[in-house]
């Protein structure tokens, strides 16, 4: 039998072991010396709440589905209906080609092909890697259209720090943004200091469903988020984002099937609504190649 996401394939290097979906693009599961790292789906499912799932030509929703773009006004299908949203992009659900795989590393493309909406070609890429410092995922656009076209991407990978709930882990995020939304659409509505976790601290009771911005940076210009299980922090996930991400939501899945068993942490070049709103939207010229990278690693119990 078939799986519903297609070809499965698995990577092994440096104690990781990633397991990649044709259907979707998806990472179904990474875990480190048999831990999870984390929270997939099962090969004989499908990918639920966008567990591990590719988000281009953008992530997060746009208002109404409806954007003006080089003088024109486009209309996309409303993929979050009871939001009245466009949502996620436009290859949650696409069956991906392989490029090339070995041991540690795996290549897939997809054409995704003019449509209503978004009236512009494109040549996505996706790489996953594993190497002595986790998995390194690489998502680029080549734009094939005689036009410009908006861009943008994320990824919606879910975490696990060790057993659940989320309420006992740690959270660092080194943010000190964010973006507040109206509660029936979650669309943008303005901002508001977002430093909470800037050191680390129990996540608690807090909802999290926010995008944030303004991250700190190392010298090599990533931002990383860190999850901890327990008081003493006995195990861990981290996960980072490259200079092109400026945006991080953070999601407790609340309103899920599965509440708060992990924590969402997405990868976004752009924040909600960037087709509208303009904001760290790429303006990706005829035959012009976007790339950004991010990644998961596990950490050590501290010393």
């Amino acid at each position: 039998m078939t799986a519903p996401t297609g070809e499965q394939y698995v990577l092994s290097a440096h104690g990781y072991r990633a397991v990649v979906t044709q259907g979707c693009g998806a990472l179904r599961s990474l875990t480190y010396d048999g831990r999870e790292l984390v929270d997939g789906f099962a090969e004989d499912a499908m990918p639920s709440a966008g567990r591990g799932q590719l988000l281009m030509p953008w992530p997060n929703r746009i208002r109404d589905g409806r954007y003006e773009f080089g003088g024109a006004t486009q209309q996309l299908a409303l993929t979050e209906p009871k939001r009245g949203n466009a949502s996620h992009g436009l290859v949650r659900w696409a069956s991906w080609s392989l490029v090339s795989a070995s041991a540690d590393r795996v290549e897939l493309s997809y054409f995704l092909p003019a449509q209503t909406g978004y009236p512009w070609a494109l040549a996505l890429t996706v790489t996953y890697a594993l190497g002595a410092d986790g998995l390194t995922v690489t998502q680029a656009a080549t734009n094939l259209a005689d036009a410009a076209a908006p861009y943008a991407s994320g990824a919606h990978p879910y975490l696990r720090a060790g057993g659940g709930p989320c309420d006992d882990w740690t959270l660092t995020l080194p943010a000190h943004i964010r973006l507040v939304t109206d509660d029936e659409r979650l669309l943008p509505v303005g901002r508001e200091p977002g430093d909470a976790f800037v050191t680390a601290a129990p996540i608690g009771d807090a909802v999290l469903n926010h995008a944030y911005t303004d991250l700190d940076r190392d010298s090599s210009g990533r931002t990383t988020v860190t999850l901890r299980a327990g008081e003493a922090g006995d195990s861990g996930v981290a996960l980072w984002v490259d200079e092109h991400h400026r945006w991080l939501q953070v999601y407790t899945a609340d309103d899920t099937a599965t509440p708060r068993v992990s924590v969402a942490v997405e990868p976004m070049t752009a924040p909600p609504d960037a087709f509208n709103s303009g904001e760290d939207l790429v303006v990706l010229e005829p035959r012009a190649t976007y790339a950004a990278s991010w990644g998961v690693r596990a950490l050590p119990p501290p010393k």
